[in-house]
């Protein structure tokens, strides 16, 4: 379980056909332990000296960005909610529902900017304006949605302490809906087809 509050930047060390490798300057993780990449939830397999090794299936790689990644590319670092810790974004599973291509990214006023992604049809009818979506591992509230797209608005410390500072359109965002959303729908779902 993760807060979406990236607590550090890492770098694509190396990349194989089965794993990731990111050196990250995280307290030194347990074997096992779950640190979220860009949003996605991975178990360390190894550390070394910084650097964090970690498995990644096939499903993985296809479905979110850390398939496009390369050597010396940034990417978002969050360790596991530890219990008792302040929960200052919502709750994210760091598991990706979709990716999605970014629209715009567009300034706003004050060093606000305003991003503008695809929705998914997966996604649609999770995601409400006020309500949270995880960008890339980054716990946002949506400003804006329609029927294939959604809009947040980013800080400026959001824009300098996160990758999401360096989208561009046509770039690829790992999204997960808020879990509670999904519980919500789902319990919905199921009670329409009791009936």
């Amino acid at each position: 379980m993760f807060t979406g509050i990236v607590e550090v930047f890492g770098k694509i060390e190396k990349r194989t056909a089965a794993a990731l490798s990111v050196r990250a300057d995280v307290p030194k993780p347990k074997l096992g332990a779950s640190i979220a990449i860009n949003g996605c939830c991975l178990t360390v397999v190894e550390t070394r000296n910084g650097v964090h090794r970690f498995d990644v299936g096939p499903d993985t790689w296809a479905r979110t960005n850390l398939g496009a990644l390369k050597a010396g590319d940034r990417v978002n670092v969050e360790p596991s909610l530890k219990v008792g810790a302040e929960l200052g974004g919502h709750f994210v599973t760091g598991h990706v529902d979709a990716g999605a291509e970014v629209i715009f990214f567009r300034p706003w006023s004050e060093g606000f900017r305003r991003l503008r992604a695809e929705l998914p049809k997966n996604l649609r009818g999770l995601v409400a304006v006020k309500g949270s979506i995880a960008v890339d591992g980054v716990s946002l509230t949506v400003t804006a949605a329609g029927k294939d797209f959604f809009e947040v608005m980013l800080v400026p410390h959001t824009l300098s302490s996160t990758t999401l500072g360096g989208r561009k359109p046509g770039d690829r965002v790992n999204l997960e809906a808020d879990p509670l959303a999904r519980y919500a729908a789902n319990a919905v779902r199921t009670l329409g087809k009791a009936r």
